[in-house]
Order: structure tokens, then C-alpha cells, then sequence
């Protein structure tokens, strides 16, 4: 207890409180980032304070008031962004001033703490036992909201699993491209005048099958996904998809423990997949996790979001920092990386199933058509809002660098896979800024050896797995009528039937 008592009179609470706002804020964004995403801000959070202790205590020769201090100006820091943020929303007029108010926080701050009547020694046990619980608490709400599962758990209730499904003797390795927002031909042609039948006949040569009445089943991409591969309609999936609900925790869980997953690594398949940059979206469990070095790669999004929470911020500001270039740079690392590896998963000895998403051509828009990097921010607002004909460009622009990737990536995949490979390319949904019923108009191409006469033009996603155990595993899967369903944002179980009009 005396050691306890000793400890807690020690002021070390100066980094307590400087890892707290980073806590928060990533145990806040749990289901957008991974857990381990706040651990450089963190340590640049802890060596921030330990410098600002260190020069006030070098200044003042005093450790409890120093602590003081520090404590203070940290508050103040790492508070900044917050109160600029609400008043850039409701009172623009006022946050270019609040700089101004800052500095005399910061100045009556100093002047109070180096008082001569004041020593701040009793503070310290207070303090201090005030910083620890707040830590052990957002701690506690972070491992809570981790809910760690076994690889071979299930996400839904209902999720339909089938255990008499068996690998022949020389099983095919599968592939499943989500390319994000990737639409149909038509719409493309529609919407913006652009021509991908190229792509298409390139796609067709190589022997893939385009559904081209395709539409998703749905309008968002978690919903779509855990539909696409669950083999289900939400409805039917887990009782808690009920049209009230705006709770997403099943639905991102069923996402990343779902059945098709399930199937085959019942079978004995390995399971392969990249990172996307958000963390509902990434399987971490799986066999082989692929992504770009995290301690060493730029500044991520999460961070971007730290470092406007604070007087930081104005580092962007002043133009010495630039997080929407290295945001895009992070985006492009992703999407290179899945390309870099594809030699790697085809000299795979063990039968495989890879589900790799991509984020293209869905913004942030990268890359141009010949795959030089763009910057982001080029293709929007002030209000980081897309006007719609700077979002036809970067789209387009993306799309044409992707098919390219993607005709690449199917021949090493085709040429060195010694067993013809399961090949599946879909969009998710369709692109942005398109009428409710176009938003579902998708790419949907498949390359099934020797079954590509089941398909059909109008086959959606959450046929395409039951599709894929019948024809190769023995399944016995009743294929489902193809229903689209639109969904407002929060209630995205609250859905309504949209007719496929494709003829």
C-alpha cells in the first residue's frame, strides 16, 4: 500500500493525459480503424508531453509545478481541434479567433502555475488517480469493442453453412475481386459516355462470363458484402436486421465470419485477404493478412483525424503538412500491394480462398489513366464534396488504370495456378451521384471453368457462392431469385424492392 501511496504521489500524470485524447478518439472509431491504428499517435503523443515536461521543468526547477503545466497547456493542445471543429460547423465567423483565445489560456495557465504560494504536491495523488481511471476506462470500452472471434466462428445466426461440402482431388483456388463501386457497361455509358467494352472483350477472351443485367443486392457496402458472401439476404440472415435497427456490430461481424469463408475452411482452404483501411472490412484472422508496413508507411487516416483534433492542426493549415497526399499515397500503397502479390498467391501450394477488395474506382481518386499519382483533393469541394464533373474524371480515370491492373492480374493468376483458378470480379454497388435504381448496376464477371453455361445475365451477388459449392464442392444450394433492395442511412435494414429493368 505504501508503494502504492509512493507511486501515486509521483506526478507522472502529464502522460497519462497525453495518451488519453488518441484513446478516445480510436475507441470511438472502433469499427472504421483497427485497434492497433492510435499506436503511433500515442507514442508521438507521449514524447510530445515528456518534451514539454522536460523544458518546463528545466525552466521552472520544480517538478510538481512543472507537471501542472504541463497538464494545462496539454488540455489546451490537444482540446484545440475540437472546439475549432464545432465552431467551424455553427460559427465560422468566430474560429479563426480562437487561436487568439488560446494564447491567453495559455499565458494565465503559466502565470497561475508559477505562483510562488502554489507547489501543486497535494494535486498529485488526485490527479493522477483521475488520469489512471479515465485511461482503465476508454481502455476497457477498447478491448470490449474488439470482440474477438475464432477464424472458424460465425458472424449471423442463420448463416448457411453446409458440412457435406467436399474438395476433389485437385482443388481450384478462389478469387473474389471486389472492385469498389465498379459499374455496368451501360451505366458507364450512360452516365459519362465511356466506352469499356475493350475491358470487357479482353475479359471475354480469357474466358469469363459477363452478367450483363446485373445488380447488386443491395446499396452499401457492408450490407452488400455480407450478403454477397453469406449466400443470403439480410432478411433472412440474423434477427437482429430488422427495419428499426441502425446497429451495425452483427452485420460487420457476420462481414468478416461468414459463411462462405466458412465453407471453405471446412474444407481445408487457406484464407488470404488485404487491407482496405477499414477495419469492419478486414479479416485479421485469416491465414495470410496482407498490407503495407504500418510503422513505417505515411500518415493514415486516423491519424489525419488525430491531428485536426488538436492546435496541430494548423500544421495542415500553414501548408507544412499535407494529410489528403499522404492519405492518397496510403491508398496507393493498398492498392499496389494486392497487385505486387500476385505471383505470391499463385505459387500458393495450398488450395486458397482470397477475398480482396479493392477500393477503386470508388474515391479517393489516385491514380489517372495511365496510373501516375493524382491528389484527392483535386476532385472536390471546399466542402470535400464531389462536384459531378470532377468525380466523372477521377473516376474514370481510376477505372481505366484498374482494368489494366486487373487484365495483369488474371493472366499470372491463369498462367501459373496449376489447377484453373476460380475467378470472380464484382462491384459492390455502383458508382455515386446516379438515381436510386442505377446505383445497383454492376460489373459481375466470372471465370468458372467448365460451368460457365449456369450463369445468367441477370445473376446477382448472393447467388454467386451458392453457385460456386455446387458446381465445384458438391453443395446443394437452391440459387435465389435475384431481388435488389434499397436502404436509407441509419435504418439500412429498413429495405424497399428495386426492380431490374435490364433487358
Amino acid at each position: 500500500m505504501k508503494r502504492v501511496r509512493e507511486f501515486f504521489s509521483i506526478p507522472w500524470y502529464p502522460l497519462a493525459i497525453s495518451i488519453y485524447p488518441a484513446l478516445t478518439l480510436l475507441s470511438s472509431n472502433l469499427g472504421e480503424v483497427q485497434s492497433d491504428a492510435g499506436a503511433r499517435a500515442i507514442f508521438a503523443s507521449l514524447l510530445f508531453s515528456a518534451m514539454i515536461y522536460f523544458i518546463l521543468w528545466a525552466f521552472l526547477r520544480y517538478v510538481h509545478k512543472a507537471a501542472f503545466l504541463s497538464a494545462l497547456w496539454l488540455g489546451l493542445f490537444f482540446g484545440f481541434g475540437h472546439a475549432y471543429i464545432y465552431l467551424l460547423k455553427d460559427y465560422a465567423d468566430y474560429a479563426a479567433w480562437l487561436i487568439y483565445g488560446l494564447g491567453i489560456l495559455f499565458a494565465l495557465a503559466l502565470f497561475w502555475a508559477t505562483r510562488p504560494a502554489l507547489d501543486f504536491i497535494s494535486a498529485a495523488p488526485i490527479i493522477n488517480t483521475i488520469s489512471a481511471a479515465l485511461i482503465l476506462m476508454v481502455t476497457w470500452n477498447l478491448i470490449a469493442g474488439m470482440n474477438p472471434r475464432r477464424a472458424s466462428a460465425l458472424g449471423a445466426d442463420h448463416a448457411p453453412i453446409q458440412i457435406n461440402l467436399r474438395a476433389p482431388q485437385n482443388p481450384p483456388d478462389v478469387y473474389y475481386f471486389i472492385l469498389d463501386s465498379y459499374a455496368r457497361a451501360d451505366l458507364l455509358k450512360k452516365a459519362y459516355g465511356y466506352d469499356n467494352s475493350e475491358f470487357l472483350k479482353e475479359l471475354q477472351a480469357r474466358g469469363f462470363y459477363i452478367a450483363d443485367c446485373s445488380q447488386s443486392n443491395y446499396v452499401r457496402t457492408d450490407v452488400s458484402l455480407a450478403s454477397s458472401l453469406n449466400m443470403s439476404y439480410l432478411q433472412d440472415l440474423d434477427n437482429e436486421f430488422t427495419p428499426e435497427s441502425t446497429k451495425r456490430r452483427t452485420l460487420w461481424n457476420s462481414l468478416a465470419h461468414n459463411a462462405a469463408r466458412y465453407n471453405f475452411e471446412s474444407m481445408g482452404y487457406k484464407t488470404v485477404n488485404f487491407a482496405t483501411g477499414f477495419a469492419w472490412n478486414e479479416l485479421r484472422d485469416v491465414d495470410m493478412f496482407i498490407e503495407p508496413p504500418r510503422m513505417t508507411s505515411g500518415m493514415t487516416e486516423f491519424e489525419g483525424l488525430f491531428l485536426d483534433t488538436t492546435l496541430a492542426r494548423y500544421l495542415k493549415n500553414w501548408g507544412w503538412v499535407d494529410p489528403d497526399a499522404i492519405m492518397g499515397q496510403t491508398f496507393r500503397d493498398r492498392f499496389n500491394i494486392v497487385f505486387d502479390s500476385m505471383d505470391e498467391l499463385a505459387a500458393m501450394r495450398e488450395p486458397h480462398f482470397a477475398y480482396i477488395h479493392i477500393i477503386s474506382p470508388h474515391p479517393p481518386f489516385v491514380f489517372d489513366a495511365q496510373g501516375n499519382p493524382t491528389h484527392p483533393a483535386d476532385f472536390w469541394n471546399e466542402k470535400k464534396l464531389y462536384p459531378a464533373n470532377l468525380y466523372k474524371k477521377g473516376y474514370t480515370d481510376q477505372m481505366t488504370f484498374l482494368n489494366q491492373k486487373m487484365l495483369r492480374a488474371i493472366d499470372t493468376l491463369l498462367a501459373e495456378s496449376d489447377t484453373p483458378p476460380v475467378i470472380i470480379i464484382q462491384g459492390d454497388h455502383g458508382p455515386w451521384l446516379q438515381p436510386k435504381d442505377r446505383h445497383t448496376w454492376i460489373l459481375n464477371a466470372y471465370y468458372l471453368p467448365k460451368n460457365n453455361d449456369k450463369l445468367y445475365s441477370t445473376i446477382s451477388p448472393v447467388n454467386t457462392f451458392r453457385l460456386v459449392f455446387n458446381s465445384y464442392f458438391g453443395g446443394e444450394y437452391d440459387l435465389l431469385e435475384d431481388v435488389t433492395y434499397h436502404s436509407p442511412v441509419p435504418k439500412v435494414y429498413d429495405f424497399s424492392v428495386i426492380p431490374n429493368t435490364c433487358k
